[in-house]
């Protein structure tokens, strides 16, 4: 429980950092927005095409009286909705760093150096950066797949499959979700997919913590546009504590070793954001 409300208090620092410095607010929403109309109308012609999907998959059924026809068709068609709706969560946040690389890294940059200590930078012309960040994305939306189908499948499950299986759901989403706003400072810090992913199954909770609560403000049509900025900035906070970026700030009074400690880990750099400074 420690680990989930650390977590979270990334997150709240994040969207503190931001408020507290306007100017890169405005400068991290536009990848969002033109993100947000990509989506819209995709989920869109999806709630429009799931009754097809439905009927088309279960040919079997068309002699069944009512009402288990309808049930069936129903129930499906929401859990393709469903799986849409958690996809899009997961690749929202891709396709918008993608889109929004030069800006999420400068703000991603910004953080680290309000913050104090090293700003590391990549070295990459943005053309590799993009690169790296399509192909890590794609590799990660294999294992974001595989997750779903297997949710999926196990909805069917009476009682587990509405129970059990959303809770999962979203853990899972969190879970990846948080690896792609951290790869923004992470890869800046030449930490590899396969590292990245080795680093945060390690503080698991902590990650979820992060994540979750984003999975379920970005089910709320804008939401996610305006949290993006923020988003980006409380991941960097965390990188910068897992990676142990720098020894100098510590924790809020009280904190302890901060959210982001333990063993191999500094908990420099997480607190309240600084002096609102350009």
């Amino acid at each position: 429980m420690r680990d989930l409300a650390g977590g979270f208090r990334y997150l709240l620092a994040g969207q503190r950092w931001v408020l507290g410095h306007g100017r890169w607010l405005g400068f991290g929403l536009l990848p969002g927005l033109v993100s947000l109309v990509l989506y819209a109308g995709a989920l869109i012609g999806l709630g429009y095409g799931a009754d097809d999907f439905a009927g088309w998959v279960t040919p079997f059924a068309d002699g069944w009286s009512s009402p288990w026809l309808g049930l069936l068709r129903g129930f499906l068609t929401g859990l393709v909705f469903c799986l849409g709706l958690f996809l899009s969560v997961i690749t929202f946040t891709a396709v918008t760093l993608l889109i929004g690389q030069p800006f999420y890294e400068s703000l991603s940059e910004q953080v680290d150096r309000s913050e104090g200590g090293d700003v590391p930078e990549s070295g990459l012309p943005l053309w590799r950066e993009l690169w790296i960040s399509a192909r890590d994305s794609l590799k990660v939306l294999g294992r974001v797949l595989l997750y779903g189908i297997l949710l999926f499948a196990a909805g069917f499950i009476p009682l587990v499959g509405q129970t059990v299986v959303p809770v999962l759901g979203f853990c899972v989403s969190g879970f990846f979700l948080t690896q792609e706003l951290t790869s923004v400072a992470l890869q800046r810090r030449k930490v590899d997919l396969p590292e990245r992913l080795v680093l945060l199954r390690s503080r698991r909770m902590l990650v979820v913590g992060f994540g979750a609560p984003l999975v379920l403000a970005f089910l709320v049509p804008l939401v996610a546009v305006f949290l993006m900025p923020g988003a980006v900035a409380g991941a960097t906070l965390m990188a910068r504590d897992l990676t142990g970026a720098d020894e100098a700030p510590q924790g809020p009074a009280g904190a302890g070793s901060g959210p982001g400690a333990g063993p191999g880990v500094t908990a420099g750099g997480f607190g309240p954001p600084p002096p609102a400074h350009s």
